[in-house]
């Protein structure tokens, strides 16, 4: 909306909206923001989403006759890995399972404990939660009335964020909904396999039984048993988190990204 009320006092103004998410399935669904939000990229001169769902969601949220290109997000190669990183986040002899979110209730963190309680039942693992927000005490409550806060690590916000994913085995997104799940992408590019929810944008990044595992939301036994499976199987493991960083670093490659907007940029500007 900032954009269009700048073009008002400037009008050869060009304006192009992303979508990621948030935008549309939660603020922009609100009654009160709907006009706003639908006006908005009505009048852009050119709209992307960052997954083709969110792209349906959209048209099916507000009803727009419009094109609206799908350009994902991207993520950087990983840099040069710590050798040590292990030895701060598990024991030697532990597997580390990772969950990095804001906490929301979307998020659905309670699952990854439970996913975490069965695994743990059977493989010596530790599980690194990774953020803040709204849901981490009753995540720490969970952890201490079941009796393994101790094999649960809460870092709270990290700005090292590849270190964590450079020493995880797994990488735990059970959530309700993910416009495109960047989280899952960054984890893909440090060769970790995902195991995810069936959800929104997640099966347009995660490829089932390739890069990961996805499963019905909610589903923490399929969840734990997929973990089981990897764990146990390390060749599997390896295969699998290979494939995901072939993935992440090739589908979702930072360049070619950025040169699909550049070409999207140089279009509204009646250059392309």
């Amino acid at each position: 909306m900032a954009a269009l009320l700048a073009r008002m006092a400037i009008p050869d103004l060009k304006v192009v909206t992303t979508l990621h998410g948030t935008d549309i399935t939660v603020v922009g669904s609100d009654p009160s923001y709907l006009p706003m939000v639908k006006m908005a990229i009505r009048e852009s001169d050119g709209v992307t989403a960052v997954s083709e769902y969110l792209r349906q969601e959209t048209i099916r949220t507000f009803g727009v006759d419009r094109t609206i290109e799908v350009i994902g997000n991207f993520v950087e190669p990983p840099g040069q890995e710590r050798p040590d990183c292990r030895a701060w986040l598990a024991p030697k002899a532990a597997f580390v399972m990772t969950h990095i979110s804001n906490f929301r209730p979307v998020k659905r963190v309670i699952d990854v404990l439970k996913v975490f309680e069965r695994v743990r039942k059977e493989v010596p693992v530790r599980l690194i939660m990774v953020g803040d927000g709204p849901d981490r005490m009753e995540a720490e409550a969970f952890c201490r009335d079941r009796g393994f806060s101790a094999e649960v690590r809460f870092t709270g916000k990290q700005l090292d964020i590849a270190t964590v994913l450079a020493c995880s085995d797994l990488f735990l997104l059970p959530s309700a909904t993910e416009s495109f799940g960047l989280a899952a992408l960054e984890a893909m590019g440090h060769r970790v396999p995902v195991i995810a929810s069936r959800v929104g944008g997640l099966p347009e990044v995660v490829r089932h039984g390739v890069d990961g595992f996805l499963e019905a939301m909610g589903d923490v036994d399929a969840m734990a048993a997929d973990a089981l499976i990897l764990l146990r199987d390390e060749e599997l493991r390896l295969r699998m988190g290979g494939a995901a960083r072939e993935r992440a670093l090739g589908a979702f490659a930072e360049g070619p990204i950025v040169d699909r907007y550049e070409a999207l940029y140089r279009q509204v500007l009646g250059q392309g």
